[in-house]
């Protein structure tokens, strides 16, 4: 790959400009940063909608285990209860291969980032995807099906770990946990249109009933490739790579915008040369390279942890049990219709508590201080699901009990659904930024496996037909992810990338994150020298 010849730049001038970028970020609003950067929230609203995708699949073969037509076509008669079930191997199954595609997806994907940018990459997968996708829609048995799904993960891996990773990079520190929490509301989104779909067509008989479903994800490459395809590349990877003046341009793209042109210029200097202090900081000082080994070295496995934990927390407080239950509102006595109606609702309750934690929790509290309130919460509700269990068969404790995942649900997404996204886009190295989301949302994705095979044999009437009692499986996993946080997880609200770097460097306990002092811009480290930007 060509790269340009790299400048030498005073070390003087890099800090004072870097130290102005750094405290006009830390100095703006978020309404303000929304007005001088709007064209960078535009690209990553857009860049982040390929994730969609993966939250449409998600809910879509989820929920086709209490779906009739879907049964029929795919399982088998089940004398004991006389309906048509998908047996709980084949349930594992299909439900496991994109993750286990999605898994392998990403992995690849942190070395493609590397190589071709984050643009080029992303534009392949939505062209894969599109074609992977005829797989899935003609399929006529699980064998075929399975083999469908496991091609299609693996763009949706790079969807789920490229998007947020580019938000944090082209975004300024305000909006950071927004736009990279924006994700998760992409994905939200994703299954909330395929509740709508589903709940539609749930009466159909025919064959048509599951195809169309799977047809409505073409519509997404053929309306993201167009415009993808003027989308600005991430000015971190350029001075990653020593293409300084292309990633000016890119910041000009992305934050060119503003009444003031001069102003805005100066912006882009001041940004660029915050970018190029933060990577030298940790080329120079913290040593930090690019490969996937080092994201388990030194401070950098601690981070590493972090991101995997907060990601894999999303199952581990019962989103596969408590979140889009429709076969779990099946096993307790609830009608076809009531279910989906139910799960429509609950996509949209979803979706409207993360729009409520962009309005009344992630601006006013700290990530440490949500994610240990919410595992509580969340902890209390499943130990409720499961002693309302034992007076099962009644109509109307299944409905408390359903009615009971719809508040999980809320409390999820107020929290740990929105910092689950978030935090691995924010707490690893700017350099290994790519491959910690990646190796984040892989510990995400093995955990899927494993809770997808477990899952089926809590609930199926076949199986362990634990039913309600399932909650307390999940209560268990949820009260340790909550001692986890405690003592592991940091708070990084305000706390810009030079900052968490260096917090992380001095081995400050997770407890005293929030108030320890630490200056970026030491006078020691700001002597008259030349300095070489270098390649990776």
């Amino acid at each position: 790959m060509d790269v340009e010849a790299a400048p030498k730049v005073d070390r003087t001038v890099l800090n004072s400009q870097a130290k102005q970028a750094d405290e006009a970020e830390h100095q703006e609003t978020a309404w303000q940063a929304i007005r001088n950067h709007r064209r960078a929230v535009f690209w990553a609203l857009v860049v982040s909608l390929c994730v969609i995708m993966e939250g449409y699949d998600t809910i879509l073969l989820g929920n086709f285990m209490a779906y009739p037509a879907f049964a029929r076509q795919f399982g088998s008669y089940d004398a004991a209860d006389k309906t048509w079930q998908v047996s709980a191997p084949w349930q594992a199954g299909i439900g496991d291969s994109s993750g286990i595609g999605a898994f392998l997806g990403a992995l690849l994907n942190g070395f493609l980032v590397d190589r071709f940018g984050q643009k080029r990459v992303l534009l392949g997968a939505l062209v894969a995807l599109t074609a992977f996708l005829f797989i899935v829609f003609f399929s006529t048995n699980v064998t075929t099906l399975l083999v469908g799904e496991l091609f299609c993960g693996f763009p949706w891996g790079i969807f789920a770990t490229l998007s947020p990773a580019y938000a944090s990079e082209v975004l300024p520190l305000k909006l950071r946990v927004y736009m990279t929490s924006w994700t998760n509301m992409c994905f939200i989104t994703g299954q909330l249109i395929a509740a709508g779909v589903m709940a539609g067509l749930v009466d159909n008989p025919t064959k048509w009933s599951y195809k169309i479903p799977f047809a409505i994800q073409w519509f997404w490459p053929c309306v993201l490739v167009p415009i993808l395809c003027f989308a600005p590349e991430s000015p971190w990877y350029l001075v990653r790579k020593g293409r300084i003046e292309e990633a000016r341009h890119s910041l000009t793209r992305l934050h060119g915008a503003g009444d003031d042109a001069e102003a805005a210029a100066a912006r882009i200097d001041t940004t660029l040369a915050l970018i190029i202090h933060t990577d030298n900081q940790e080329k120079e000082q913290l040593k930090v390279q690019t490969s996937y080994w080092q994201c388990f070295q030194g401070t950098e496995r601690w981070r590493t942890e972090i991101a995997c934990v907060c990601f894999m927390g999303q199952y581990f407080v019962g989103m596969a049990f408590a979140y889009n239950s429709t076969y779990f509102f099946q096993q307790v006595g609830l009608g076809t219709n009531q279910i989906y109606d139910l799960n429509v609702g609950g996509n949209a309750l979803a979706l409207f508590a993360s729009y409520l934690s962009w309005l009344f929790v992630l601006p006013y509290f700290g990530r440490r201080t949500i994610y240990l309130w919410s595992t509580a919460l969340m902890f209390v509700i499943l130990m409720l699901i499961g002693i309302l269990n034992v007076k099962t068969g009644e109509h109307q404790i299944g409905m408390a009990q359903a009615v009971l995942t719809l508040v999980w649900t809320v409390v999820f997404q107020l929290s740990v659904g929105q910092l689950g996204w978030a935090l691995p886009a924010e707490i690893g190295s700017t350099r290994l930024r790519q491959k910690t989301v990646v190796l984040a949302r892989n510990a995400y994705y093995l955990v899927s496996v494993v809770v997808g095979v477990l899952e089926p044999y809590f609930i199926n009437p076949t199986a362990w037909n634990l039913r309600g009692y399932t909650g307390f499986v999940w209560a268990g996993t949820c009260f340790f992810t909550f001692i986890w946080a405690y003592f592991r997880l940091p708070e990084t609200k305000d706390r810009s990338y030079e900052e968490i770097n260096l917090l992380f460097a001095k081995g400050i306990a997770a407890r005293d994150f929030a108030n320890y002092q630490v200056d970026v811009f030491d006078p020691e480290d700001e002597k008259p020298t030349v300095l070489e930007l270098s390649t990776v």
